[in-house]
């Protein structure tokens, strides 16, 4: 077991995965290109990346956290700080605000009850605008989970919504 194979990280990250990237980082020249990978692992065993995650990733990759840091606050897919289960990344190009965002922006707002950038009070729903999701044939559209859904109306929103709903239940 390496120091960094440590009961303390099993909460940030499978155990498995960790030995994989460990092994990865001592085989390439720059485990510089490894952090994003590693972020997004632990944001997705762990909903999110605290800073215990950040000064993992530096320790597997031999960087410092503030090297780290700096990515980790670049993109606006890795996640700092708790979301909700489910994270709807609201695209607010051009093409998709010309074919009716506004009205869906204001619309989850509505059935939400809150604004861009917050989570609900039941820890389901966190709301995001992204520059650009790269899907303006289906505009207006969100990204949940990796998956698109567009073009959306207000009755589409709220179908999806009550899904996610009935999903955040189970």
């Amino acid at each position: 077991m390496t120091p960094i194979e440590t009961p303390t990280t099993s909460h940030l990250i499978d155990q498995q995965v960790l030995a994989e990237f460990i092994r990865h980082a001592g085989e390439i020249e720059h485990p510089r290109e490894l952090i994003i990978d590693v972020l997004r692992a632990i944001q997705l065993h762990h909903g999110w990346v605290p800073d215990d995650g950040v000064e993992l990733t530096a320790s597997i990759l031999g960087l410092t956290p503030v090297e780290v840091e700096e990515i980790a606050t670049f993109y606006d897919k890795i996640f700092r700080r708790p979301v909700g289960r489910f994270v709807i990344h609201l695209c607010d190009s051009v093409c998709c605000w010309t074919r009716g965002a506004e009205e869906i922006a204001g619309h989850l707002q509505k059935i939400l009850g809150i604004e861009f950038g917050q989570t609900t009070a039941d820890g389901l729903f966190t709301l995001l605008p992204s520059c650009c999701l790269g899907c303006c044939g289906i505009a207006p559209a969100v990204m949940i989970r990796q998956q698109f859904y567009g073009p959306l109306t207000p009755e589409k929103v709220d179908e999806l919504i009550a899904k996610l709903r009935q999903e955040g239940a189970a």
